[in-house]
């Protein structure tokens, strides 16, 4: 065990003493180190080593995923939204939410949300200086938490819509956790004309004993991961309207990218309509 101020400098926002353990592989950290991060610690690297042994495309799908987020917000930005939710944000690698909302609406706000110790760091120090963006420690399995939280309160008005993204978020999130009891508690909140962003691993395409080499890759990991079926994902986004194209490979939501074979990450975006 090191401490954040350790390992991290004199990053803003960091507590004196606030621990954080580098031989627990991160699913935060073992993400940076597939977009080509260097926030990221021996067993993080052996864990995606891991992961890459059992899903060779993941490196690809990780880094499609972010290429989604800058599509995805921008549709949002463009159509009038200017408030977002970032769930589980990962460690900053630009260009991330804020700057992409704020090429279209400079007063765009936004909460970024995470429960990793080193992205709390990295997100208060880097992302908390504009006005109008603010980093907060919340557990995506406890939204109410973090619809509640006073910087969230402060800066969402959720009488007008706001753009909630759970990207690569819910595959971590166990059936016995209830992700449709999460989505459920945030469409609530949801003003009509807000929307959805998501992307999440599916088990389309493998055999089960693919299936079990890929989360068994993720033992031991902070959190487990969980493959879906393209229909229980497609139910994730029930009670809002699916824009075109519906729930696809994120290779191909609104771009025109070569498919990445040996993996599926599903991608959607849904508009509440009331």
């Amino acid at each position: 065990m090191i401490t954040a101020c350790a390992e991290l400098g004199d990053h803003e926002g960091v507590s004196e003493g606030s621990a954080i353990d580098v031989t627990t592989p991160s699913t935060a950290r073992i993400y940076d180190f597939l977009l080509d991060g260097k926030d990221n610690f021996a067993a993080d690297r052996e864990a995606a080593a891991r992961l890459l042994e059992a899903s060779p495309s993941a490196k690809a799908m990780a880094q499609g995923n972010r290429r989604f987020m800058v599509r995805a917000v921008r549709v949002l930005a463009e159509a009038g939204v200017r408030q977002f939710i970032d769930l589980g944000t990962g460690i900053p690698t630009s260009p991330n939410v804020h700057e992409v909302a704020r090429r279209i609406h400079p007063d765009a706000r936004v909460v970024y949300v995470d429960h990793d110790p080193i992205v709390m760091a990295h997100n208060r120090a880097l992302r908390a200086r504009p006005e109008g963006v603010a980093a907060i420690e919340g557990d995506v399995r406890r939204p109410q938490q973090i619809l509640d939280h006073p910087e969230v309160r402060e800066l969402i008005d959720f009488d007008r819509p706001v753009g909630v993204l759970c990207l690569a978020v819910l595959h971590f999130v166990s059936d016995e956790e209830d992700p449709d009891g999460v989505l459920a508690a945030l469409r609530a909140r949801m003003a009509p004309g807000s929307h959805l962003v998501m992307s999440t691993t599916s088990s389309e395409g493998f055999s089960d004993e693919e299936v079990e080499a890929i989360t068994g890759s993720y033992t031991g990991v902070t959190s487990g991961l969980t493959l879906r079926s393209r229909a229980r994902i497609e139910r994730f986004f029930d009670g809002l309207e699916l824009l075109k194209p519906g729930v696809v490979d994120i290779f191909k939501w609104r771009a025109d990218e070569p498919l990445v074979e040996g993996g599926k990450l599903l991608a959607g975006v849904a508009r509440k309509n009331a």
